[in-house]
């Protein structure tokens, strides 16, 4: 179903996959505690069962809560939010362990797009990957995006874009694990 994002609104998004512009890509996500819909964004993305899903944030309140020491990300946070930068910290027991695939850390993100932070301040915290095949190209354009209206339940009406994806940061280790066009510095 293609709707517009006030539509979006009006609906009960339990257990839903929806599909949606972020500032980067086009992503697909659903409810942080949906174990059944992060199930089927496994099974849409045809994604290797063991790598977990980064989480969207609508604000740095609310990814605080995620994380075992919200000072260490918010001195990040406060630098590259909103923005294309995933931080990789340690989490906080109210991120599942079907979200990080058991692992400690999760990647948290705020989007700089005004119609993905609407979706994340109406849903809360999502579980969200870029809306593609594992180990295909992210899509930017909404008309590809559009392709995938039959495998998801909700597609939010879009434009085109033209970014990369994020830059992954390992606050816990002080890596990139992966470069986008945002460089991190070091903060002493």
């Amino acid at each position: 179903m293609i709707v517009q994002v006030n539509d979006l609104l009006k609906i009960n998004l339990t257990d839903k996959t929806i599909a949606f512009q972020t500032d980067t890509v086009y992503g697909v996500g659903t409810q942080l505690n949906s174990k059944k819909g992060v199930q089927k964004i496994y099974e849409l993305k045809r994604r290797e069962a063991s790598k977990p899903l980064p989480v969207l944030c609508p604000s740095i309140e609310v990814a605080m809560t995620l994380v075992k020491d919200p000072k260490k990300l918010k001195k990040f946070a406060e630098r590259y939010w909103p923005g294309a930068v995933t931080l990789v910290i340690k989490k906080s027991d109210l991120v599942p362990n079907y979200v990080t695939k058991n692992a400690d850390t999760v990647g948290l993100r705020i989007p700089n797009d005004p119609l993905a932070l609407m979706i994340l301040n109406h849903v809360g915290p999502m579980a969200v990957t870029s809306l593609n095949y594992s180990s295909e190209p992210a899509i930017l354009n909404y008309s590809d995006a559009v392709k995938f209206e039959p495998y998801v339940d909700i597609l939010v009406e879009g434009s085109d874009l033209s970014s990369v994806s994020s830059t992954v940061y390992d606050i816990e280790n002080k890596k990139v694990l992966r470069q986008g066009k945002t460089i991190i510095k070091d903060l002493k």
